[in-house]
């Protein structure tokens, strides 16, 4: 394959009808590893190569520090894929966790460069890789907090506000950059605590332990696998799960409902709800909580704003936006929270 086709080649209409009209089953699947990683322009060229014969769709993300992977794949090719993933030394041993709950994950295949797999933006010498927290397993996590030990939620507020562990502390930030220090100012006067930690998958998980350590924490110990391989576990082990709501996922589905619990409320009507929507409108697309009944009075958008915008001309759109006379929910500001979303009713 030539280096100039190793993109997706077709718009995202087009995409996911083929995905919509394909006949055979897929099983989304993340996974992760902190290894040194070399010549990462062939490296993307090459796995984007033989991962597009297997039909993969997804996000990775390649660093000179390890792979961080979300992806959809046809369940007919997963085990040439594991065989593939073990045959390679970087990438051997890598746990696999498949999704709690199927759907339309991913529809492309995108591969990206950069400068960390999880987007910290640390100095190397505030964490040693070498020296990260304890993994518990889920019989242990659930034990420690029995015990009474200090839980913290290594995700942003969006995620955290639809689904948490019970009694967890929950940072309140939107941004990767800005959750170590905080979680460090959080937890100031637990230094000599047994620290839980959880994240999604683990990822997130790894680095912020090792920072924590770095930090003169004593007891620092994380989810092994994150909330994905717990909510697997406790439902295999059919053991009461101590992770209320849904687990937020950034993919097309957006969420993975863990228990039938809903702490959330819809960021228009404020009545119960916990479905996360981009803004159908494309010049604003921001990520806020719509209930149904929201969804269809507001066409998917987060504001009257939106909602009239969209049912203008393309060309008129473009116009309007270019010249700055319309302003959205996205642009007024980076926060992602409900007062962004009030609406005059």
């Amino acid at each position: 394959m030539k280096k100039k086709y190793l993109y997706n080649q077709k718009n995202k209409e087009e995409l996911i009808k083929i995905l919509e009209n394909e006949k055979f089953k897929r099983v989304t699947v993340s996974f992760y590893k902190y290894v040194e990683l070399n010549n990462l322009e062939n490296l993307r060229d090459d796995l984007f190569i033989s991962w597009n014969k297997l039909n993969v769709f997804g996000r990775i993300y390649i660093a000179k520090e390890g792979i961080n992977a979300q992806i959809s794949i046809p369940e007919k090719n997963l085990s040439k894929f594991q065989l593939e993933l073990s045959l390679n030394k970087k990438f051997g041993n890598i746990h696999l966790k498949t999704a709690i709950k199927e759907g339309m994950s991913f529809y492309k295949l995108t591969i990206k460069i950069k400068n960390e797999i999880v987007a910290y933006k640390i100095s190397h010498n505030e964490y040693d890789l070498n020296k990260r927290g304890n993994h518990l397993n889920y019989k242990q996590y659930n034990k420690a907090i029995d015990n009474g030990a200090i839980i913290i939620d290594i995700r942003n507020h969006y995620e955290s506000e639809v689904g948490k562990f019970k009694g967890a502390i929950t940072p309140n930030i939107d941004r990767s950059e800005d959750l170590l220090p905080e979680i460090k100012k959080l937890l100031k006067n637990y230094r000599n605590e047994k620290i839980l930690m959880y994240c999604t998958g683990g990822i997130r998980c790894e680095k912020a332990s090792a920072y924590l350590i770095h930090h003169g924490f004593k007891d620092v110990n994380q989810l092994k696998g994150g909330i994905i391989q717990y909510a697997h576990d406790i439902k295999k082990n059919n053991v009461g799960s101590n992770f209320i709501g849904k687990n937020y996922v950034f993919d097309h589905r957006l969420g993975e409902r863990i228990t039938e619990n809903i702490l959330s409320k819809c960021h228009q009507c404020k009545k119960p709800s916990d479905d996360h929507n981009n803004c159908v409108n494309q010049a604003c697309h921001i990520l806020f909580i719509q209930c149904k009944k929201c969804y269809k009075k507001y066409n998917g958008c987060c504001s009257k704003e939106c909602k009239n915008f969209i049912k203008l001309p393309k060309e008129e759109q473009k116009k309007l936006f270019k010249t700055g006379n319309y302003t959205f929910n996205a642009q007024k500001s980076d926060r992602i929270k409900p007062k962004l979303y009030e609406i005059n009713n």
